[in-house]
């Protein structure tokens, strides 16, 4: 027998029949002739379960949507490779600089890590749900002609657009690291960094590094240095360049903890010019907690501030010690999609570890039935 979740409603779930309709006014307003699910995560360690329920969900809802509206889908992974490798604080200035995985690793290193820890699952629920998918790092990303271009456009706008970016100091962080060879350390806080705009498509920053001094980078759209930004500030970049594709819709997908830093995005993507219908539609997925309702954090718990959930098991911490093959891993994964995706009660919330690890070992969905658009 199926096991399901006992699951409150609420008024989203009250207003939909299926979870991914939410999805279905800006499929109908855009009229996509494909749809491209983005989903990411920082590539610093192996994933956790909460990183593996985010993918799953999205190559599942891109197939549900796929056989609902009849419209072309793929998923596209970011890999964040400026995830910071190390921190340290520079004892004269008091100043905190990081090193990021891409400098720390470099190109090769990064490739094997995401091809060693992420393209198994990926390429195993792409062969599954015939859903196409590719991988871009954060640092060709940054490279590419369209965010550069994207990001020159936003800094004469910056000044409406700062304090959604960083509503404590309205000073939003962007981290150029030292070019010099070997080195790649940034200031963290960027303190001592600054943005001259050279008129149109050029920019110069200028910074200090932790080991050699003052220096400047020339960002323009086809070439320059490494351009690391803010998390928040990144993804107004990242958005603001998919703007205007056209005839691609695109998803961003992600966890349910990203749902008020979201609200600060919009908010910057609004001043700096787009309107509502601009911006890119979003897919949050349940979020797994502890007991105390806090997310689960295999940080915390790796630093002994936080103790393994009761009901918790230490693959979900790493995804690699799961007891099984990985084709028994995909079958318990995309078994627990089809739970969580058979009533938006059950998608539109929250998830203990201990729940979710029942309903991994649990959960024998019967073959869905898809329904007509």
């Amino acid at each position: 027998m199926t096991t399901y979740p006992v699951s409150p409603n609420t008024v989203l779930a009250n207003a939909l029949t299926h979870a991914e309709d939410l999805l279905r006014p800006r499929i109908v307003d855009a009229s996509p002739t494909r749809i491209v699910f983005v989903v990411g995560t920082q590539i610093n360690g192996a994933p956790h379960i909460g990183t593996s329920l985010v993918q799953s969900l999205t190559f599942a809802t891109a197939a549900r949507i796929r056989e609902r509206f009849g419209v072309p889908v793929e998923v596209q992974f970011s890999a964040l490779d400026n995830a910071p490798y190390a921190i340290v604080t520079d004892n004269e200035t008091g100043h905190r600089y990081q090193r990021s995985y891409a400098h720390a690793l470099g190109a090769a290193d990064i490739v094997e890590q995401v091809d060693r820890l992420y393209r198994p699952l990926f390429s195993s629920l792409s062969e599954r749900l015939h859903v196409s998918y590719s991988v871009e790092t954060y640092s060709q990303q940054q490279a590419g002609e369209h965010f550069r271009r994207a990001w020159l456009r936003v800094l004469p706008r910056m000044d409406a657009a700062r304090w959604y970016l960083s509503p404590s100091s309205g000073v939003p962080h962007i981290r150029v690291p030292c070019p010099r060879p070997g080195c790649g350390w940034a200031e963290k806080y960027a303190e001592r960094t600054r943005v001259r705009g050279d008129g149109f498509e050029r920019a110069t920053i200028s910074a200090v590094c932790l080991h050699h001094g003052a220096y400047e980078i020339v960002i323009e759209p086809t070439n320059g240095d490494y351009l690391d930004l803010a998390t928040l500030y990144r993804n107004l970049v990242k958005e603001l360049a998919i703007t205007g594709s056209v005839g691609t819709l695109h998803v961003m997908v992600k966890g349910g903890d990203w749902m008020p830093g979201c609200l600060l995005v919009d908010g910057a993507l609004q001043a700096v010019g787009l309107t509502r219908g601009q911006l890119p539609a979003r897919l949050f997925c349940p979020q797994v907690v502890t007991d105390t309702g806090a997310k689960l954090s295999k940080s915390l718990i790796r630093e002994g501030r936080a103790s393994l959930p009761d009901g918790a098991a230490p693959w979900m911490l790493d995804t690699r010690e799961w007891p099984g093959s990985l084709t028994e891993y995909v079958d318990r994964l995309l078994a627990l999609t089809e739970v969580l995706l058979a009533d938006p009660r059950h998608f539109f919330r929250s998830y203990s570890a201990g729940e979710l690890g029942r309903l991994m070992t649990t959960a024998t969905p019967a073959p869905r039935s898809v329904p007509a658009p």
